[in-house]
């Protein structure tokens, strides 16, 4: 199994700062150790930060290229997969792996304004869903 995948499959065991700094660097496609400390609220040190990169890459999430003096991070895996990632690891951790409890936790807030183009969006996902498991 190589890295990429023990990072897809390891992304629900970030720690909070961790998902920060992944969020960071997701949001930014590659980043420094001083643009990321620039990202983050109520930040740590330099070294702290630097070593959290570190510790990420050596877990597989990032890997870095040197730019002069500078290392800079860049994400190993897409954005799309981690976000997949976390989201089945919330959805199996707070609603016992009911995709319908967690949809409808997100529709019952009281201040949920959906748009048009939103509920077109949904309605077209339940019917790509019905017809998937009417085949």
């Amino acid at each position: 199994m190589g890295r990429g995948s023990q990072a897809r499959d390891a992304l629900s065991e970030l720690g909070r700062r961790e998902r920060q700094i992944m969020n960071i660097v997701f949001r930014l496609g590659r980043a420094s150790v001083s643009e990321v400390l620039t990202g983050l609220e109520d930040p740590p040190s330099y070294s702290s930060v630097r070593t959290m990169l570190r510790y990420l890459e050596s877990k597989g999430y990032l890997r870095h290229e040197q730019e002069g003096r500078t290392y800079v991070y860049i994400p190993t895996i897409e954005a799309g997969k981690a976000q997949r990632s976390a989201l089945g690891h919330l959805v199996h951790t707070f609603f016992g792996g009911s995709r319908v409890r967690a949809v409808a936790a997100l529709l019952d807030e009281s201040e949920v304004e959906l748009s048009g183009a939103e509920v077109k969006r949904l309605r077209a996902l339940i019917a790509n869903a019905q017809a998937k498991e009417s085949r």
